[in-house]
């Protein structure tokens, strides 16, 4: 069986406020974009993953497939074993979700496979333990995110009438170093009443708080905004943490832009 998880990227990011249990929580708004990972699942004597295309660094035990594995093995005794192939495309590190989507998504594989008869409620249950953004790529559709990212609200929010270019620079932002700088406050603004503003609207007010420190610590992350507007671009934004750059243009009015050595640049029509 295989499936081909995909990236999202963040509309608006507000820090709301620090928690004890050393998280933060966040409002922000999920999209999906067709940018993809290939995830594919065989029966096996034992439990095994291999990884090919973009280097994952790290322990392979700890892959979040491996642990999607482990989480429903422990609800479901007769989850056979299987070996799963992950060829990554996703850029990581990048605040684009990969690795979430990749553990999602296994769920996803596995309850369909093996006939488990997980809801998509209890699937969200399960993703929200992997990682705060996983429970998003259960559904796979637009939302606003609270809480840790796992506190999801559909929102008819439809920009396929848009062409997106995501710009990936050879950098790795720290998500831990990120929260780090910022002082948590109540957004200006709720995300909901931003976001039904047109997109032509959105610039200067439709923020990612991470944008600041991220582009003061990496000024080439800055320029890369700057050569998106001045491409044309009707929104461009940092997502996530970083260091991942995405733009909004006009449908299929996406300019050829020269990007440095080692870039990983994705457009989306």
């Amino acid at each position: 069986m295989i499936a081909f998880p995909n990236c999202k990227v963040n509309l608006g990011l507000h820090v709301t406020a620090a928690r004890p249990d050393g998280y933060h929580n966040l409002e922000t708004f999920f999209y999906p974009l067709a940018v993809h990972d290939a995830l594919e699942i065989i029966p096996a004597v034992a439990p095994r993953f291999t990884a090919t295309g973009l280097d994952i660094p790290g322990d392979p035990d700890d892959n979040l497939c491996l642990k999607a594995w482990h989480l429903l093995k422990n609800d479901f005794p007769a989850l056979p074993p299987v070996a799963i192939y992950l060829h990554k495309a996703i850029p990581l590190g990048a605040g684009l979700g990969g690795g979430s989507a990749d553990g999602a998504f296994m769920l996803r594989m596995l309850n369909e496979r093996f006939s488990l008869g997980c809801s998509l409620e209890r699937l969200e249950e399960y993703a929200a333990r992997l990682g705060s953004d996983c429970s998003f790529f259960i559904r796979n559709t637009p939302a606003l995110a609270t809480g840790r990212g796992e506190m999801l609200e559909p929102f008819a929010l439809d920009l396929s009438g848009y062409s997106w270019l995501l710009v990936c620079p050879p950098l790795h932002v720290s998500t831990a170093w990120a929260y780090r700088q910022l002082e948590p406050h109540p957004p200006a603004a709720p995300l909901r009443e931003l976001l039904s503003l047109p997109v032509l609207a959105w610039k200067d007010r439709l923020v990612n708080d991470f944008e600041a420190p991220v582009m003061a610590a990496h000024p080439e992350i800055a320029r890369i905004r700057e050569q998106l507007y001045a491409a044309g671009a009707f929104y461009a934004a940092l997502s996530g943490s970083g260091a991942a750059v995405f733009a909004i243009f006009p449908k299929n009015k996406i300019a050829a832009l020269p990007w440095e050595s080692g870039y990983r640049v994705f457009s989306i029509p």
